[in-house]
């Protein structure tokens, strides 16, 4: 076996993805696949800004793990990359010399490490949003996948739209016949000799923690940052001070700073009122000014979606929720609506009985799924015929969904523009072997049976 090592530097938290494949490996797909991961203590890389040796030493223990996980003797010979994304791209706009350092530091740790180190960089949001899709769909096979017999076949059906949920930002990304309007949202690959036409777009501070930003902002600003501010998304029963600072010490809402001092305290009390919730939520978005022929939100040119989605992330993370937690389905667009109303209208102590584990990130769940809601169906155009193409999932088989995969199998050559050679593989050798032996034995069982049958009817004569 070979290995590839990816350090995925979220906004939110670091995760390191150990993948493997047979070292003989030629034009494959399908065959590469997660052989570990490890999630790193502690925040993003982009939260070490006032101290970024932290940084890299905060990636020891993952990077400590992989040391045992890949054979002492592939050390060498495994390419290591870090990509960062969202956090950092918000730190780049903030201050671009301090995120140079986190890379720096970052990068510093990485060439400690006896594996194949090939650089630490930032993540465009549409480079995230298409290894995202190329992940998704190299691991249902439908680039292409090995025949029975050993040989390389395309699969005759269409590519799956991937949706992305992180903490800094959203991205959507899916293959268009229509024409697309503006020349940014247009990516053109080829992989395996197929040609396709990609549409993608990243929303950066649309992401998870972001937007509960941008949404206590909007909050605030409503109330005049008076001493006590009702939030309609919070459940009733849950209370909590916190100083402005925490929610201004962003790009995505430096803005709407107040002219207060940013260590002004305020307390949020929560009200859990569904429709007030969405009503500020909706806030978030412009659904209204748009300069093609038709927008997402905030003026983003979108074709019509088509065909099968997959939505990781939190995407997945707050679907679950809602049907294990709250144990409802999630079919219809009015499912979603109906179930974050239903999370709004619960107590806190309710839903702290029902879901003890998750008490850090249980108050958000309210404004997570109406966000959700509202950007898959306002946003994206989703409707009742084309939301239940949506499969909101962690992991195709054993191996995550996300841009890692697809970013290491782009920077080691992995996906050929070219379709691979005809030539059956060794593969196909086994399967010949097979059948010959297959057809000996078959002949010489009959030819036992034949003779046996002839002496049994001699020796009865």
């Amino acid at each position: 076996l070979q290995y590839g090592i990816v350090l995925d530097a979220g906004s939110s938290h670091t995760a390191m993805f150990i993948y493997k494949w047979p070292a003989d490996k030629e034009n494959d797909t399908g065959v590469v696949s997660e052989h570990s991961m490890c999630d790193v203590e502690g925040p993003g890389i982009s939260s070490y800004s006032s101290n970024p040796l932290a940084a890299g030493r905060s990636l020891e223990h993952c990077l400590n793990q992989a040391l045992r996980d890949v054979p002492k003797e592939k050390h060498a010979g495994t390419p290591l990359y870090l990509g960062a994304t969202a956090g950092m791209r918000l730190l780049n706009i903030a201050d671009p010399q301090v995120s140079d350092a986190v890379l720096r530091a970052v990068a510093a740790t990485l060439k400690t490490y006896p594996f194949d180190f090939r650089g630490a960089k930032i993540l465009s949001g549409e480079e995230e949003g298409v290894f995202g899709w190329v992940t998704a769909n190299y691991l249902l096979e439908n680039f292409i996948k090995r025949g029975w017999l050993g040989e390389w076949i395309q699969p005759q059906k269409k590519t799956l739209g991937a949706m992305d949920f992180g903490g800094a930002s959203t991205q959507i990304t899916f293959e268009t016949r229509d024409t697309i309007e503006n020349p940014r949202n247009e990516v053109m690959l080829k992989l395996y000799g197929q040609a396709y036409k990609v549409y993608t777009h990243s929303f950066l501070c649309y992401g998870r923690d972001q937007v509960l930003k941008r949404l206590l902002s909007k909050l605030l600003q409503a109330e005049s940052y008076q001493e006590t501010v009702s939030h309609p998304c919070w459940p009733k029963g849950y209370n909590k001070s916190l100083l402005l600072s925490s929610t201004y010490d962003s790009p995505c809402t430096e803005k709407e700073r107040p002219s207060l001092a940013l260590n002004t305290s305020v307390t949020l009390v929560g009200t859990g009122n569904g429709n007030l919730c969405t009503l500020h939520v909706s806030k978030l978005f412009d659904f209204i000014n748009c300069s093609f022929s038709r927008c997402s939100f905030d003026g983003v040119f979108q074709p019509e979606v088509s065909g099968n989605f997959i939505a990781f992330s939190a995407f997945f993370y707050t679907v679950d929720f809602i049907q294990t937690v709250m144990g409802r389905p999630v079919h219809l667009p009015s499912d979603l609506k109906d179930a974050a109303d239903t999370i709004c209208a619960t107590s806190w102590s309710e839903l702290l009985q029902k879901a003890p584990k998750l008490e850090k990130r249980l108050p958000d769940y309210c404004a997570v799924s109406t966000f959700v809601y509202l950007l898959t169906t306002k946003g994206y155009s989703f409707n009742n015929h084309s939301f239940p193409n949506i499969a909101f999932q962690k992991k195709a088989g054993e191996t995550s969904i996300g841009w890692a995969l697809g970013y290491m199998l782009n920077l080691t050559n992995m996906i050929p523009a070219e379709k691979p050679s005809s030539h059956k593989s060794m593969l196909y050798n086994y399967w010949v072997i097979l059948i010959l032996l297959f057809v000996v034995t078959t002949l010489t069982s009959l030819v036992t049976a034949i003779c046996l049958l002839r002496q049994s009817k001699s020796s009865i004569i």
